[in-house]
């Protein structure tokens, strides 16, 4: 059986020649891989962003929660003294 041509032989919009479509791919590749290095360093930088506040929101709310709790034991401590039960 004969070798069918893989593509026709006329001029079209892709290389005709094996080895520029090969060299094409490559570089579309090393593009690819700079970009999504980019990419990669980018989200890393938002997440440790997040990091950094979701533990600065953790920090408020937990100094809130005792302020809170402090603030209620003084009334507590307060209303005690004067209605003279301690």
């Amino acid at each position: 059986m004969p070798d069918l041509p893989v593509e026709p032989a006329g001029d079209g919009r892709y290389p005709a020649d094996m080895a520029t479509r090969v060299a094409l791919l490559e570089q579309i590749v090393q593009t690819d891989r700079a970009t999504f290095a980019r990419v990669e360093r980018q989200l890393e930088a938002i997440a440790n962003q997040q990091r950094a506040d979701f533990r600065w929101l953790l920090g408020i709310m937990l100094g809130g929660f005792g302020l809170m709790l402090g603030s209620f034991g003084a009334m507590l401590g307060v209303m005690a003294h004067g209605f003279h039960w301690l």
